[in-house]
């Protein structure tokens, strides 16, 4: 049976995005197919790396990649994860379903605190957030392994 495929989008496929296809793939790799792009890809983020890193997951393979990529590609579930994809995002034709959930620019969101520490509260909450959201929207059942970072 073919797994579903989800495709997570941001801006510049650079920290959100990509910490959500990590995040996804890990914890619903076995029932979802998971990939990640941008409306104006640019590069991934330092920060969003180390931070995956200190979970135990290599992003230091990852690559922005254009929503224009997926254009012919059946998609089951498209999620922008921040306003201006959602905004800007253009109609993918292979796409069933698209849902937003947006979470803050952890890079810009606050001057004063420490963007490792904004990074970090970012992964948490989309690992658990995400991870409902697609067995919501999927209708999958949710892995008992998945607890927490």
């Amino acid at each position: 049976m073919k797994k579903p495929v989800v495709l997570v989008v941001c801006t510049g496929n650079s920290m959100r995005s990509q910490m959500a296809e990590a995040l996804l793939r890990r914890d619903l790799g076995d029932l979802i197919e998971v990939h990640s792009a941008g409306t104006h890809p640019s590069h991934v983020h330092r920060h969003a790396i180390r931070t995956m890193e200190e979970i135990g997951i290599d992003m230091s393979l990852h690559y922005s990649k254009s929503v224009f990529e997926f254009a012919r590609h059946e998609i089951d579930l498209v999620i922008t994860v921040c306003d201006s994809a959602k905004e800007s995002c253009p109609v993918i034709p292979g796409a069933k379903r698209t849902v937003h959930q947006g979470y803050p620019d952890p890079y810009h969101a606050s001057p004063t605190q420490d963007p490792e520490v904004m990074f970090a509260e970012l992964r948490d909450q989309m690992r658990k957030e995400l991870v409902e959201l697609v067995c919501e929207e999927l209708r999958l059942t949710r892995p008992q392994h998945q607890t927490g970072a």
